[in-house]
């Protein structure tokens, strides 16, 4: 019957976070991050939440994070590499040089202002790093003071910080879904004449037209009929082709081909052009080029759709579970090419639970893995460990069989899933401490927890807005992933429909967890 009673006041807690959630006041809500306060007075009142929950819910929501973030974390590192390992460095440094003068002007115990800057850090590799080289139970005392603050903290800091400096999440939202494009151009469609003398009776594999201007033939009109070009189809003059591709591409065509053309291009009734979605299995992680589309189907592939970025496919454009491909040919090849691509929407929306779970795994192995620096043993922990599994598989995508990528809904779930349950354990246990914080260890420990988790973020901040140009969206997420927050991160996922949060929380957090471990040695060293 207790058993009982504890799963049902689990969810129970769950079920009055995200009902508080929703509340807003002047336009501000909580959202799921609500879930946290409710779990602190229910920790103060003495329930406990399964441990094993807590470890699954973390689990569940970091793996998600990662496996969601991984195609964009090594282009997003090639571009901002520097300025991430910059911030992880400004936030994590700053907080062990808070602590240390704490110590000195408080005149706290050396094993206790480590704990209480893990605490303030909300890391518990870090707290492990500082038990093993203090061998004192001061760490874990000054872990449990600074802790709760540290979680609330950071929670209330990226919540409200935007507002206080009065930045436009959603213009931010705006500016990094332009900087996209930038890097993945526009696609255009546009007819242009054949005019050009040098390419009359030639066909379009000898021109080597998507070679030379990285744009697509998707159809040419000829003595009144409208066909689906391939690499054999001969240009004549006056034909009237349409081409797809990025401005600077079709600006290609016109000097390769002749003046572009306001005239249309009919279809009859054998084309046919279909936005197929990518769910065969078999074909992820293949290029274009291995599908050979031009050859077996006599059909063009004119743009691909990948997380709300419009592609122009190339030979060697590797196609990932869920792309939206824009093919051209004639109705009968069309059932083929479906057939490939496998354009089954439910299946999108199953959940396999194989990769996951050997992707976890996977993670948890490589937390386990400890590498000696200067005589102390460095590791990632299984949080880590899992991150750096989930991103390093949705880089590769596809192993044999096995599919590492998920859809965008069955990612959301194992989000929202895993986060709600660690928002519920990591409070109760908050919760538990939270009051005697201030009767049985005094004020002036809560005091140094607060300041070392706001005045590293209030530096970072001021950094940031007057010193860098990086977006304020990826600054937050990588603020999170400095802070080593989970449900800090949770917070931003109501902000933004984009990636950018969770690519940066992705991307800094391994730097910020080794630096806060370098850190926790450093000071107990001192």
């Amino acid at each position: 019957m207790e058993m009982l009673n504890q799963y049902f006041v689990f969810f129970l807690i769950i079920a009055l976070g995200l009902a508080l959630g929703n509340v807003k006041v002047k336009g501000v809500s909580l959202d799921v991050s609500a879930v946290i306060f409710v779990a602190l007075l229910f920790g103060h009142l003495g329930y406990k939440s399964p441990a094993v929950l807590q470890k699954i819910g973390l689990i569940l929501f970091i793996y998600s994070v990662g496996i969601q973030a991984g195609p964009g974390f090594f282009k997003s590192f090639k571009k901002q590499g520097v300025q991430f390992i910059a911030l992880a460095f400004i936030v994590v440094f700053s907080g062990a040089l808070v602590s240390y003068l704490g110590s000195i002007i408080l005149g706290i115990d050396k094993n206790l202002i480590v704990g209480i800057y893990t605490g303030a850090m909300t890391s518990t590799p870090g707290l492990a790093a500082a038990i093993e080289s203090t061998n004192s139970p001061l760490a874990s005392i000054g872990y449990g003071v600074a802790y709760p603050f540290g979680v609330i903290g950071v929670i209330l800091f990226v919540k409200f910080i935007p507002k206080l400096l009065k930045i436009n999440l959603k213009s931010e939202e705006e500016n990094y879904n332009k900087s996209l494009k930038q890097s993945y151009p526009e696609i255009f469609h546009k007819n242009f004449v054949v005019q050009n003398p040098n390419v009359f009776n030639k066909t379009i594999g000898e021109l080597k037209i998507r070679s030379m201007s990285c744009a697509n033939i998707s159809r040419v009109f000829h003595n009144g009929n409208t066909i689906t070009p391939n690499s054999k189809t001969v240009l004549h003059e006056g034909d009237i082709l349409k081409a797809v591709g990025t401005n600077e591409a079709l600006a290609k065509i016109k000097l390769l081909i002749g003046e572009e053309t306001c005239r249309e291009i009919p279809l009859n009734k054998e084309y046919e052009i279909r936005t197929l979605l990518i769910t065969n299995k078999n074909i992820v992680n293949k290029t274009l080029g291995e599908l050979n589309l031009f050859i077996k189907y006599d059909a063009t592939a004119t743009w691909i759709r990948r997380s709300g970025i419009q592609l122009a496919p190339k030979s060697t454009t590797h196609l990932q579970l869920g792309d939206r491909v824009m093919v051209a040919c004639t109705k009968e090849k069309m059932k083929g090419v479906a057939k490939l691509f496998g354009d089954n929407r439910s299946s999108l929306s199953q959940l396999d639970m194989l990769p996951i779970a050997i992707g976890i795994i996977v993670g948890i192995l490589l937390g386990q893995i400890k590498v000696p620096i200067l005589g102390y043993e460095f590791g990632f922990g299984m949080t880590g460990g899992i991150l750096i599994a989930a991103l390093l598989l949705s880089k590769i995508g596809r192993t044999g069989p096995i599919i590492w990528n998920v859809s965008g809904s069955v990612n959301q779930f194992l989000r929202k899933i895993g986060l709600v349950f660690f928002l519920v354990s990591v409070g109760t246990n908050a919760g538990v401490k939270f009051y005697d914080t201030f009767i049985n260890n005094g004020a002036e420990l809560f005091v140094a927890g607060v300041f070392i988790t706001i005045i590293p973020m209030a530096v970072a901040t001021i950094f940031i807005k007057y010193f860098s140009k990086m977006n304020f969206l990826i600054f937050l997420g990588g603020l999170t992933g400095s802070m080593t927050s989970t449900p800090a991160l949770s917070v931003l996922e109501d902000v933004t429909d984009s990636d950018s949060t969770k690519i940066a929380y992705a991307t800094v957090y391994p730097f910020a967890l080794v630096f806060i471990i370098l850190c926790s040695q450093l000071l107990s060293l001192i």
